[in-house]
């Protein structure tokens, strides 16, 4: 079994890092603030066992225009979120803030204006993930979905590329199938994960190639919510047609194990 300390380091480094990009593209007062930012922003984990003495994920950010580079180390920063331990960054995005889970602020004198663009994003992001009701507008809704989607399908995948048993042991057996999230009239906010004899590759959007083996759509964005929030029950919202298994059901009971498992490492 991997370790768990790193199977929920790389999802936080490769699935919800990443979202930063999508939260400040979607939200329009958060775009506003990267208007003239042109920085290199890193947040990082000291881990002596890497090359690099840390383990990462950065971003090159150029007027509003993001590039994501996940779990890779940059060695040209303007500004760094840097944690003390993989444990430290693990705990400090489960909200266990205090003393020994702050990373330091490396650049902030001198990249002030991105480092305050930067953490009103990393604020958005823990304030939509650390959700327990849906959102009041539609537009919140819609964003913290698309993100939940992203979050599951590339979390999924990282599962089994660290080595997580019964995920990796499910993909080894795998032809190739594509698994899919989506919600009705909603066709910007759904999610692929494609299985291929042991290998994973989670995509944003529909996936066009081909009808997905299996997808778990929802009737509506509210419907989406009450499941990804643990309000309402899967089986009643099957019953009642918020949740549509298109595929096998017993299928649609593994893929929810494994979007528990991701939920249990990320919160």
């Amino acid at each position: 079994m991997a370790d768990l300390t790193l199977l929920t380091n790389k999802i936080f480094l490769n699935a919800a890092l990443p979202l930063v990009k999508v939260i400040a593209n979607d939200v329009p007062s958060l775009a506003k603030k990267f208007k003239n930012v042109h920085a290199v922003i890193q947040v990082s984990a000291l881990d002596s066992s890497m090359p690099a003495g840390k383990a990462a994920t950065h971003f090159v950010v150029n007027a509003g225009e993001w590039q994501v580079h996940a779990d890779k180390v940059s060695s040209r920063v303007h500004v760094e979120l840097q944690f003390k331990s993989r444990e430290a960054m693990n705990a400090f995005f489960k909200g266990k803030i205090s003393p020994a889970t702050l990373p330091k602020m490396i650049g902030v004198t001198k990249n002030l204006k991105a480092f305050v663009a930067f953490m009103s994003v990393l604020l958005k992001m823990s304030s939509l993930l650390g959700s327990t009701q849906p959102p009041e507008t539609v537009e919140e809704k819609r964003l913290l979905v698309k993100c939940f989607f992203y979050l599951l399908s590339n979390g999924i995948s990282q599962l089994n590329k660290n080595g997580h048993e019964a995920v990796h042991n499910w993909a080894l057996k795998s032809p190739d199938r594509v698994y899919a999230w989506a919600v009705d009239g909603e066709p910007e906010v759904s999610a692929y994960l494609r299985v291929r004899a042991g290998k994973t590759k989670a995509g944003r959007g529909e996936y066009k190639r081909s009808m997905p083996f299996f997808k778990m759509r929802f009737d509506s964005l509210d419907s989406a919510l009450g499941i990804l929030l643990s309000i309402d029950d899967m089986l009643e919202s099957t019953r009642s047609g918020k949740l549509i298994m298109d595929g096998a059901p017993e299928f649609g009971a593994q893929i929810g194990e494994f979007m528990l498992l991701v939920g249990e490492l990320a919160k």
